[in-house]
């Protein structure tokens, strides 16, 4: 009976997250197995030897991920019945670890976003330790993340995010001919994501006479709360919000700067991505990840998470006088060897053919 690799990830959403899915199946060994990605999204991409089990509809695409999970349950029993399999979760955790128990499955889940938001509330830390305590890997992209599950007394292993140094450029019209300053934010329209913040300080820095104009890619639930935000504070020439792209990173080089202004993260490719067109950072010190990436601020520039006033002088700052950033954001390019795909997809491999000796 041949052994499976499945990649359990019921909404892609086109995200951090499923660029790293997609770099990880890009550079895996092809000896650990036959790989598999269960999705409720119909097929949207074609790789060689992968094999895709989804509907053959985008009626689900849409849909919520509560109902995204009970097709991939549905696809799951439907075609892995009697197969020994690993699945390695990319989303949707606590469900591929119930999967795994009753399937007898082997299970590694990969931690995306902080878990800080939950540490502090004591249910959901005795929940989220319980059940992520009976994975059998747990896979996580920043040391800081480690941490937070060290408090939980759950072991982890470090694997950074994949960055596939594809330098190719798209031009954003709003940027067309403009000389004043340019920033660029890419990022869901949630509330995690803090566009708010980053709205607030644009409208100190206007106050401050300053020429610039900010782009904004993304979509989610937040579009019409940045909408007003931007209206209400008369910064429509200022602002545009420009939905979401395929291909996002693209766009980088166009700025002047980028900035992240979420409130948690796990390990945002965002940065990654900057440091790999060399366009200054200014990010939010949230956790985690945008740290570790910036290297405490020797990389790029911190300010506290919501802390408008303090990235509203940062951005000031870089406006007077953009030299000490550039050389910050010139040496991070020498410290993108940490997301190299060739060296993190080998741990991943590694990993998994640890878990196939067990089966």
């Amino acid at each position: 009976m041949s052994k499976k690799v499945i990649f359990y990830i019921p909404s892609i959403e086109g995200g951090g997250v499923e660029k790293n899915l997609y770099s990880l199946i890009k550079y895996l060994p092809k000896h650990i197995g036959k790989i598999c990605i269960v999705t409720a999204n119909k097929k949207s991409h074609n790789f060689k030897d992968i094999k895709y089990i989804c509907p053959n509809s985008n009626y689900w695409n849409k849909k919520s991920r509560i109902l995204k999970n009970i097709i991939c349950i549905y696809l799951l029993i439907k075609n892995f019945w009697y197969s020994k399999a690993i699945i390695l979760s990319f989303q949707s955790n606590i469900t591929s670890i119930i999967i795994s128990k009753f399937f007898r499955f082997k299970v590694l889940i990969r931690l995306n976003t902080s878990l800080n938001k939950y540490l502090n509330n004591y249910y959901k830390r005795i929940f989220f330790k319980f059940f992520y305590s009976l994975s059998d890997a747990i896979i996580v992209n920043s040391k800081f993340f480690q941490k937070e599950l060290n408090e939980l007394n759950l072991k982890s292993h470090l694997i950074y995010n994949m960055n596939n140094y594809d330098k190719k450029k798209k031009k954003l019209d709003f940027f067309k001919k403009f000389k004043g300053l340019k920033i660029l934010n890419i990022a869901r329209l949630t509330d995690q994501k803090d566009q708010i913040t980053l709205i607030k300080s644009l409208k100190i820095l206007k106050k401050g006479n300053i020429d610039f104009r900010c782009s904004i890619i993304g979509r989610g639930a937040n579009k019409h709360i940045l909408i007003n935000e931007i209206n209400k504070l008369k910064l429509n020439q200022n602002i545009k919000l420009i939905g979401y792209k395929n291909h996002a990173e693209q766009f980088i080089s166009q700025s002047d700067i980028f900035v992240l202004s979420s409130k948690f993260e796990g390990l945002p490719n965002v940065l990654i991505e900057s440091q790999k067109y060399g366009v200054p950072i200014i990010s939010s010190n949230c956790p985690t990840g945008p740290k570790e990436i910036l290297m405490n601020g020797k990389l790029g520039e911190l300010f506290p998470v919501g802390n408008y006033d303090v990235l509203a002088k940062k951005l000031l700052n870089f406006y007077k006088n953009r030299k000490i950033l550039k050389i910050k954001s010139s040496n991070a390019i020498k410290y993108l060897k940490r997301f190299d795909p060739i060296i993190n997809s080998k741990k991943y491999s590694n990993l998994i053919l640890k878990e196939y000796e067990k089966l």
